[in-house]
């Protein structure tokens, strides 16, 4: 089904992979093939995207100017407040701003609705474009209305994916975007580029999400694609639709890349044609040799219907293979989860087996990945004529635009699905992230949504509660709603896929879409509600660092959700210090505590103090730390909390996850590695350095403390401003109340503007000084 190659490789005319072997080399040869590895590198369509935005004039180190930027209701109010605060006058590209996350004006009075007055104020004070709540979720109106063939854009939302549609695109944190609107770049490393060779023809009832779970969950654990571009080329992609291709596009978020782009063909022509913007479309193929870093061959006869158990996109089964062993699957999961888990819950799956077939109590079909024209059509042509029953089951459909959702009506697929007791809903983001739709207690959801993350669907683990959802194609969930609940791959079904054309009605956007681009007005007022908060002041870095360990984590993977979760916190996303007390209270609900306490030194010390008077166990700290570093005191030594993780930030690009922290007086956070880009770039954006210890730090540990860390630990940094300014490769630590214990930490590549960020104390700061 998937196989992944152990070299890079070299494609030939857009079909033919030779790998990167001796053997290779001696094709290549006998084929009259004489090509440098770096010369073919610039073959592909990553590299000629990436050429065309890069503004720095150096291959390795590229600085990104993106053609459009994209932001939903949970990130725009922070961004143009940080934008603000740094001299924004105007929006120099179109940016969007949807209302797709925090729609339901229900959580906290007012607050969701004056975040969307505000969104609509700013894109008429600084020429922006304003989407209403529930006519759009954010991708599909970027899809539908931004995309085009060759350009890039960067999105506040982690499943910032257009490569379908030959747009590169890139889900980032809030700071990024803000770097954007105040004319700098997007800083990186220019990233590998990895060829998803796609062969065969799906089988009658696979779909999209199926394929693209198969992906997930062969390149996740293994960090296979990890900050790299996936292109999607082969024989394969011809014979998929837009619509298809566009559902495993925005799944590649998942698997850790950085981004993806597609090769593009008459196919998808036709889509920009029935949007009416043909003037979006080019064709893209990759150079006649194209080399890649690596390849995923991807033989789409062979993939079958999927599901992702709890609580990961890669914990990945052919339905069949769970089917068959079902028990010993689901007792796995359970066991894995509980390890996972925190808090006084019972996690259970097992209960779900009812005579020998797995019960499930909801369906949803919904937003960027699952709410697509095509996806919706076969799972109504799948439950036409059949009804979901009277029990626990539920099916819910949220169509991802209102122009798809029109389309439905006006073919009668809405009609077919009503008919079946299923409930159709607006455009909303809610289902994927636990606004919506959550389940009762230790019900299982089957979603095809973007993540199953814990807690993901809404349940409330400090409050004792637990479901959980697996991710499945809108097809199979068609097929279990046949079967009123029992877990049925679609490939089961007897079937006549109706594909029905799509006809898209463009004068649902012009009667309501807000468009200022090109026309800001400088003299319109902002409308800020009383939630919606500036940024508190934040320290720069101090010459020294006394770090409190004030949570340690050792999952595996730690998802930015844990770090700040999802749900009904979003609607406190405009409100900085109110957010803030959720941070990672799903996963150690003791931090916040912690952490404020340990702030209020930091606090004390600004404002001339004395530390020790506020927090009198600076008194048996200090001491200790003068006796190898005299000079250390609190005129110079900045004193703050951080937190230890084995691997943080996988998941959404939510910048929160890590100004949370800096509010509650975060300096550091120290990691064995980061799991995206992303997390990490937040961290340094929000004045934080992010730590990776080396694999010697460890060698000492003992077996139940593998990590050596404990909260409550004092780490001292010493001479921490001048080793991030001078670049030094190794910075030396100690765990103070261990007698001084040496560590070795390590901060990575950085870039010049990086260090200031840090050095300033934040991005606002780094702006307000330069």
């Amino acid at each position: 089904m998937v196989k992944l190659y152990e070299t890079g490789a070299y494609l030939l005319n857009g079909k033919e992979l030779i790998p990167d072997t001796p053997e290779g080399q001696n094709e290549l040869s006998n084929k009259g093939i004489s090509v440098s590895k770096e010369d073919a590198a610039k073959g592909t369509i990553a590299h000629s995207i990436l050429e065309k935005h890069n503004t720095s004039g150096n291959d390795e180190d590229l600085k990104i100017k993106f053609d459009k930027l994209t932001s939903h209701d949970i990130t725009f109010v922070g961004i143009i407040q940080t934008a603000r605060a740094s001299g924004l006058e105007k929006f120099p590209i179109p940016y969007v701003l949807t209302n797709c996350h925090n729609s339901l004006c229900a959580v906290g009075g007012t607050i969701n609705e004056d975040d969307h007055m505000f969104g609509l104020s700013a894109a008429k004070k600084y020429g922006g474009i304003y989407v209403p709540p529930h006519q759009a979720v954010i991708h599909q109106y970027a899809r539908e209305e931004l995309a085009e063939c060759g350009a890039m854009i960067l999105g506040s939302d982690s499943h910032t994916r257009y490569g379908a549609l030959g747009t590169m695109a890139i889900g980032e944190g809030g700071g990024e975007l803000a770097k954007q609107l105040l004319g700098r770049t997007y800083d990186v490393k220019s990233p590998k580029v990895i060829a998803i060779y796609l062969d065969g023809e799906v089988a009658k009832g696979v779909g999209p999400q199926d394929v693209a779970l198969a992906l997930i969950g062969a390149t996740f654990k293994n960090g296979y694609v990890k900050n790299s571009v996936m292109e999607f080329v082969g024989p394969g992609v011809d014979k998929l639709s837009t619509d298809f291709r566009i559902g495993i596009d925005v799944m590649t978020t998942e698997t850790t890349c950085l981004s993806s782009i597609w090769k593009t063909d008459e196919n998808t022509k036709e889509w920009f044609d029935v949007h009416y913007r043909p003037d979006a479309y080019k064709e893209m193929n990759p150079a006649d040799v194209a080399y890649y870093d690596g390849v995923v061959y991807v033989d789409l006869s062979k993939v079958r219907p999927m599901i992702a158990l709890p609580f990961h996109p890669s914990n990945t089964f052919t339905i069949e293979e769970l089917n068959a062993n079902l028990k010993d699957i689901l007792h796995e999961c359970e066991e894995n989860g509980r390890k996972q888990l925190t808090g006084d819950v019972e996690f259970n799956l097992t209960d779900k087996i009812r005579d020998g077939k797995l019960y499930v109590e909801q369906g949803i079909i919904a937003g960027c990945a699952g709410g697509g024209f095509e996806n919706i059509c076969d799972a109504a042509d799948i439950l036409k004529g059949h009804y979901i029953g009277n029990d626990e089951f539920t099916l819910d459909v949220y169509p991802a635009s209102m122009p798809v959702m029109m389309e439905l009506v006006n073919n009668g697929r809405a009609a077919d699905i009503m008919k079946t007791g299923a409930i159709i809903k607006t455009a909303f983001c809610g289902p994927c992230f636990g606004a919506g739709d959550t389940p009762a207690n230790n019900a299982l959801s089957i979603r095809h949504s973007t993540r199953n993350f814990p807690n993901r669907e809404g349940s409330k683990i400090q409050n004792g509660q637990i479901s959980s959802v697996a991710l499945m194609d809108a097809r199979s969930i068609a097929a279990t709603a046949v079967n009123k609940g029992f877990l049925t791959p679609a490939t089961d079904i007897d079937v006549e896929y109706t594909g029905p054309k799509y006809f898209f009605d463009k004068s649902i956007y012009e009667n309501r879409v807000y468009n200022g681009w090109e026309n800001a007005k400088a003299d319109e007022e902002l409308k800020q509600g009383p939630n919606i908060k500036p940024w508190p002041a934040m320290p720069e870095l101090t010459d020294n660092l006394l770090l409190k360990v004030c949570s340690v984590i050792t999952d595996p993977v730690t998802t930015t959700d844990e770090l700040i979760p999802s749900g009904e916190t979003s609607s406190f996303r405009s409100n900085p210090i109110g957010l803030a007390e959720f941070t990672l209270s799903r996963k150690d609900p003791e931090y916040v505590g912690r952490a404020k306490e340990f702030h209020a030194v930091e606090v004390e010390r600004e404002n001339g103090g004395h530390p020790c008077e506020v927090y009198p166990e600076i008194k048996e700290v200090m001491p200790v730390v003068k006796e190898m570093f005299p000079g250390a005191d609190r005129t110079n030594t900045g004193f703050g909390s951080t937190i230890y993780a084995v691997k943080p930030g996988d998941g959404s690009a939510r910048e929160q996850a890590a100004s949370c922290q800096k509010v509650l007086g975060g300096w550091a956070n120290i990691a064995k590695e980061y799991a995206t880009k992303r997390y990490r770039s937040n961290l340094i954006n929000w004045g934080m350095l992010p730590f990776v210890m080396d694999e010697s730090a460890f060698a000492g540990a003992d077996a139940e403390n593998p990590y050596g860390f404990e909260n409550g630990d004092y780490i001292f940094v010493p001479e921490i401003k001048k080793a991030v300014q001078e670049k030094a490769e190794v910075i030396k630590a100690y765990i103070v109340n261990k007698g001084m214990k040496e560590l070795s930490l390590r901060l990575g590549d950085l870039t010049d503007d990086e260090r200031t960020i840090i050095t300033s104390g934040c991005l606002i700061n780094y702006y307000r000084d330069n």
